[in-house]
């Protein structure tokens, strides 16, 4: 078993806790020379605080805040010590954007490093970049981690699908890092080039970015052959590298020396135990330029509550994979459901190909839910019994999981929309009636 930082990777709980409670306290006193945490704290003693437990005392920060204080209203530094600026793309409103100091950049990169080399990575590796660069921070934060372990790194991006390819034949790729559907698609591509992507020299994959089902991984092992490592990050609290799987796939390892971390009822604020869903809020505790303090992520997800330690030997608490964003949910029928429950059900049938898409419209006063799926091309036979079959049993399973029963739509590979980027997984036409 590998360790990047053996000695905080397993520091045992309570040494965890009063590191802490110590960093807390200094990032409370930090926040306040910014412009938005200065009245925000002001009748907050931090000296008084005994436990990490006690950040529930101060306000909760979220994105809409984020987005009053744009540009520099949460920035605790002098503007020439800010190196870094990252962005989220700002499609539902104005842009967050997080700045970070050059030690900032140097403490993510040693995270990111923690994270690659806990799934098995090391530096004998050939590691290909299949993400976006830019704003976007899941490019330079896995390019940065990466070459902190001195793999060879090769910054490929996202998109020119059959120049991927062929960087991962002459380079002999053995780590890639892609949004789960965009290497969905690589692998279709691979094939329609007489390619078997199990024939490639890859042996992990890191991906993220975007919600997916534990059925989707296991699509990708299955497809390359390899190891899939699930992970979990986001611009306002860096990017990748703030909770990572380890070798033992029981969850993932949330660094707690770095982030502080609770769990909430998304509709009452109130504090989750473990094993209980709810959304994460997060508070930095050891950014410079920009910390942030009980952050709502809306990312929905649990805290693994199986009763034994992770067999790896860290310490740090383990998170379930991210159910999806309160602001994904879906209301059906009057009947509240998750895209991710969806895919589960999808990604479980070994005749259902690497894509589909979750259709609503409004006929009449009632919604209508078409799911569109992509099978693969020995379905299409002529045998409409066995089609038949198949699309009343995936629609009873889908059934089963939401309580809403859909239409499901068969169509050809390639024949649904693809991205380079995040996968479109619903078209919510009700929103244009």
């Amino acid at each position: 078993m590998a360790f990047w930082d053996e000695q905080i990777e397993t520091l045992p709980r309570e040494e965890l806790a009063t590191l802490q409670l110590k960093r807390l306290k200094n990032v409370i006193a930090r926040a306040r020379n910014s412009i938005f945490y200065r009245n925000r704290l002001a009748d907050i003693d931090e000296s008084q605080f005994t436990k990490p437990e006690d950040v529930v005392q101060l306000p909760f920060t979220t994105k809409h805040d984020l987005r009053l204080n744009y540009d520099f209203g949460l920035l605790t530094v002098p503007q020439e010590e800010i190196v870094r600026m990252h962005s989220s793309s700002g499609t539902t409103g104005k842009a967050t954007v997080i700045f970070h100091t050059r030690r900032d950049i140097a403490n993510w990169a040693n995270l990111v490093a923690r994270c690659i080399v806990m799934a098995g990575a090391e530096k004998r590796d050939v590691f290909q970049n299949i993400i976006s660069y830019g704003m976007f921070t899941g490019g330079l934060g896995l390019h940065y981690g990466a070459e902190s372990v001195g793999m060879l790194v090769i910054p490929s991006g996202v998109g020119n699908t059959k120049r991927q390819i062929q960087l991962m034949k002459d380079f002999k790729t053995t780590v890639f890092h892609a949004t789960p559907s965009y290497i969905l698609y690589v692998s279709e591509v691979m094939e329609e080039e007489g390619d078997d992507p199990r024939e490639f020299d890859l042996r992990i994959g890191f991906v993220g970015a975007e919600p997916h089902s534990e059925q989707t991984r296991q699509k990708i092992e299955d497809i390359y052959d390899i190891s899939a490592f699930n992970s979990y990050g986001m611009s306002e609290l860096n990017g990748p590298g703030v909770a990572f799987e380890c070798e033992e796939k029981s969850g993932m390892h949330f660094w707690e020396d770095q982030y502080l971390l609770e769990v909430v009822n998304p509709h009452t604020g109130e504090a989750l135990g473990p094993g209980e869903e709810g959304e994460l809020v997060v508070t930095t505790l050891c950014r410079e330029a920009m910390p942030i303090i009980r952050y709502r992520t809306g990312d929905l997800a649990s805290i693994v509550d199986d009763g034994e330690p992770c067999a790896c030997g860290r310490a740090h608490v383990r998170i379930s994979r991210i159910k999806g964003r309160t602001d994904d949910m879906l209301i059906v029928r009057g009947v509240n459901l998750y895209p991710s429950q969806i895919e589960d059900v999808l990604m479980s049938f070994p005749e259902v190909a690497t894509n589909y898409q979750l259709y609503l419209e409004r006929k009449g006063t009632l919604d209508e839910l078409t799911v569109k799926v992509e099978l693969y091309p020995k379905m299409f036979t002529g045998d409409l019994r066995m089609l038949r079959k198949l699309e009343n049993d995936i629609l009873k399973a889908i059934q089963d999981e939401i309580m809403v029963r859909p239409r499901v739509e068969f169509h050809e590979p390639g024949s649904l929309p693809r991205t380079e980027g995040k996968a479109v997984r619903v078209v919510d036409l009700r929103k244009e009636n």
